[in-house]
């Protein structure tokens, strides 16, 4: 099977390690990856703040540059449900608004086989044992767009348990989101830096060495929270987990 990693801004910019842990963990299964130069910023930023019209050139280059691959995966619940929940609705807003139908048919034939890097495993390759290794106890925390945007639901945790040497522990008030939430983080600081406080206290409680989720962006608001409060937590990309191996076993 060939696919096209859709790595996002974030990754790309501050977690490379993430794709190529990614590249690692799919090549591994016997999946052909592959990195389209091309690939640009999906339009989530611009379209969430407001400029929803600024973001449709981006959609359609994301649908140029990716059409013709059989899957698209990304290890991103947030842009994953960018183009699953919002490209629909930006061709649906632009036919109402009089411009026809071009933009939705443009943007129909990615919508369905973009897909969360779990969700592809589990609902694609139809695996949950990927043959990982990571002696350390994890603690999950499900991210929004994840839990109710693309409707993960324990597909995360499956693939966690299936870790040999891994020990999932339970997470507080696991469903509440972080706090990060794109620019709500910067237009509503006071209450973001709170609602990460607690996210920190729980995952703390739970005596884990490391806080694994499936989205960068809320890691970072994460890590960075846990590194102002001095905790000795350390968050990590699920990807990064999947792709240790025992002959060569991630920190």
């Amino acid at each position: 099977m060939r696919v096209a990693l859709f790595l996002t801004c974030v990754n790309d910019t501050l977690y490379p390690e993430t794709g190529r842990a990614v590249v690692k963990l799919l090549t591994r299964l016997g999946v052909e990856v592959d990195f389209p130069m091309a690939q640009t910023c999906c339009g989530q930023a611009h379209y969430n703040t407001g400029y929803r019209h600024e973001a449709e050139p981006l959609a359609r280059h994301f649908s140029d540059v990716f059409g013709e691959y059989e899957a698209i995966v990304t290890p991103s619940g947030s842009c994953g449900a960018m183009v699953r929940e919002l490209y629909p609705r930006m061709g649906e807003r632009a036919r109402a608004e009089g411009r026809g139908d071009v933009l939705a048919a443009t943007l129909a034939p990615v919508v369905p086989k973009t897909y969360e890097l779990t969700e592809f495993l589990v609902d694609v390759l139809g695996v949950t044992d990927v043959g990982a290794y990571y002696p350390h106890q994890v603690t999950y925390h499900p991210t929004c767009h994840g839990l109710r945007g693309l409707g993960l639901g324990d597909r995360p945790r499956r693939l966690l348990q299936a870790v040999k040497g891994l020990e999932l522990v339970e997470l507080p008030g696991a469903e509440e989101c972080c706090g990060f939430g794109g620019t709500f983080a910067l237009k509503n600081s006071d209450v973001s830096a709170a609602m990460g406080a607690d996210k920190v206290r729980n995952a703390e409680s739970t005596g884990a060495e490391v806080l694994c989720a499936a989205d960068n962006s809320c890691l970072m608001h994460i890590g960075g929270t846990m590194a102002r409060l001095s905790s000795g937590m350390r968050p990590v990309h699920i990807a990064e987990i999947l792709a240790s191996m025992e002959e060569e076993p991630a920190v």
